[in-house]
């Protein structure tokens, strides 16, 4: 029989999206309607080492929906990644009454719920906050929206510049290991090329791309590219190496670097996180432990833990195909 839960603990991890103040501010509330108590873990897993716990009430997350980051703050902890760390962390978490932890973060915070639970048969419960949306198990991670809105919003200001002056823009956006970012804002955006990890275009390609959109009549275009993509080192290297190939172009870059990951997240994240956060709690009440919870087809799921983070998201093909019809 799972053990009665009376009390939980929510925590943030890893880096930031906009989002999990949502999320919190769920878990917060839904603990508050069971009857339970909730505790909340400041600076993630270096606050359960530290027993840097804080109780939490309905009241104690008013006006937070609406604002980005995360008011437990968030750090990375090497010392968690010991099993001397995680055994300081239960300890804390033993002396504090906490029957459950509920993670919200990406693939690396999950990593270590898994390893938590293993060891010391701690029921945990991932929530996944990141804008990359590189997490099976969910069609949208907490923040992806949002990051999109900020990517377009900037490719849009960035096209005004463009052709004003005729100039070729690459504009990097996140993405270290998938393009998901780049890829959609890049269609929103009406990008000229995309960029991503997935897909290596070639930089002669990219050239030859290039020069039959100003022989179709363009005067400026926009590159989005991942920070993760193969062609080149780096963008800047992209743009040295088409001020070499290309004339007639002024070629200039646009790092937009972690704007993407700040301000007030979209009513679709803010609703994602509110549902997110009340499957979470509602699923470690029932005896469920080592899941992620996400939106598959519309409805909150369960994925076990070890499956979200082994796996790995796919590009949508259909998005490739548009993409190019679109850059004609």
């Amino acid at each position: 029989m799972p053990k009665t839960i009376k009390k939980l603990a929510v925590l943030t991890s890893g880096g930031d999206s906009p989002g999990m103040n949502a999320a919190i501010r769920s878990v917060v509330r839904t603990c508050a309607y069971h009857e339970i108590q909730c505790v909340g873990v400041y600076r993630g897993y270096e606050g359960l080492i530290e027993g840097d716990f804080k109780e939490m009430s309905a009241r104690s997350v008013k006006g937070i929906i609406n604002k980005g980051g995360t008011i437990l703050k968030s750090a990375r902890s090497k010392e968690f990644r010991t099993i001397e760390g995680r055994q300081k962390a239960y300890d804390n978490l033993v002396k504090a009454d906490i029957d459950g932890l509920v993670v919200i973060g990406g693939d690396g915070s999950f990593t270590g719920s898994l390893i938590f639970n293993q060891e010391f048969g701690f029921p945990v419960m991932g929530i996944p906050g990141t804008i990359d949306n590189d997490i099976v198990g969910t069609s949208h991670t907490l923040g992806f929206d949002t990051a999109l809105n900020t990517v377009v919003d900037a490719i849009d200001k960035i096209r005004d510049t463009a052709s004003s002056h005729n100039r070729l823009f690459f504009v990097e956006v996140m993405g270290r290991d998938v393009g998901h970012i780049a890829l959609n804002a890049g269609i929103a955006g009406g990008a000229e090329e995309i960029l991503i990890p997935e897909e290596n275009l070639g930089l002669e390609r990219l050239v030859d791309s290039l020069n039959r959109s100003r022989k179709s009549g363009k005067t400026s275009s926009i590159v989005i590219v991942a920070e993760g993509d193969k062609i080149g080192k780096n963008i800047f290297q992209l743009k040295d190496y088409v001020d070499e190939n290309m004339e007639g172009y002024d070629v200039r870059v646009s790092v937009l670097g972690h704007m993407q990951r700040g301000g007030a997240p979209s009513c679709f994240d803010r609703v994602l996180a509110s549902r997110m956060g009340v499957k979470a709690v509602e699923s470690l009440l029932d005896g469920q432990t080592n899941y992620m919870v996400g939106l598959l087809n519309g409805k909150m799921e369960l994925t076990p833990l070890e499956k979200a983070i082994k796996g790995k998201t796919k590009i949508n093909l259909e998005l490739l195909r548009v993409s190019d019809i679109m850059s004609t």
